[in-house]
C-alpha cells in the first residue's frame, strides 16, 4: 500500500494490491441532518448528482440515472446508519463493485465533517472517478447554499489531471 499526496484541495489516494481508494474530506457550514437530506432524499438528489432513490437499510437499493451520459447505476446499500453513514456500489449489474462510502460527522449545531471514500479497481481510470466526485461535491455545496449547479466541467477536467498526474 502506498499513499500518493495531492494538492491540499483534492483528496488522498492509497493503493491497494487490486484496489485504488480516494478519500475526500468535506467541512461544511450546514446542520449535518440537512447534508444528510441532500445525501439520501430522492427529492433533493437531482440538485447535486442525479435522479433516483437509496433505500435506506441494508440491502435496500441503490438506484441512479444519469440521463444525460446513460449511466444507470444500480446497486444495493452494503452499510448505513441514520444521519452518519451510508454505502452503495458504484456499479450497474455485471459490473466490478466500486463502494462508495458517505459518513457525516457533526462538528457544530451547524457545522459538519462529510468524508466520502471511493474505491476503484486497480485497472480502471481512479483519475476520472475522483474527479467526477470532485464535481459533485462542488455541485452538493451549491445545493446546500440554494443555488444548485450545472456539472461542473472545468472542475472536473483539472481535477482529473491532477489525480491521474499523481497515480502516474
Amino acid at each position: 500500500m502506498s499513499v500518493i499526496a495531492v494538492p491540499d484541495d483534492l483528496g488522498q489516494i492509497t493503493r491497494h494490491s487490486s484496489t485504488i481508494e480516494v478519500t475526500l474530506i468535506r467541512h461544511l457550514d450546514h446542520a449535518a441532518a440537512k447534508v444528510w437530506a441532500l445525501l439520501t432524499d430522492p427529492a433533493r438528489l437531482p440538485q447535486w448528482l442525479a435522479p433516483g432513490e437509496i433505500e435506506l437499510r441494508p440491502g435496500g437499493r441503490a438506484r441512479l440515472d444519469f440521463v444525460d451520459s446513460g449511466t444507470v447505476i444500480d446497486s444495493e446499500v452494503t452499510a448505513y446508519e441514520p444521519e452518519a453513514l451510508l454505502e452503495y456500489s458504484w456499479s450497474g449489474p455485471g459490473e466490478p463493485r466500486r463502494p462508495v462510502r458517505w459518513s457525516l460527522e457533526v462538528e457544530g449545531p451547524d457545522a459538519c465533517r462529510l468524508t466520502l471514500t471511493l474505491i476503484t479497481p486497480s485497472d480502471e481510470d481512479a483519475g476520472r472517478a475522483a474527479a467526477g466526485w470532485e464535481a459533485h461535491l462542488e455541485m452538493l455545496a451549491a445545493a446546500l447554499e440554494g443555488v444548485p449547479i450545472r456539472f461542473p466541467f472545468e472542475r472536473f477536467k483539472a481535477a482529473r489531471d491532477a489525480y491521474r498526474a499523481r497515480l502516474g
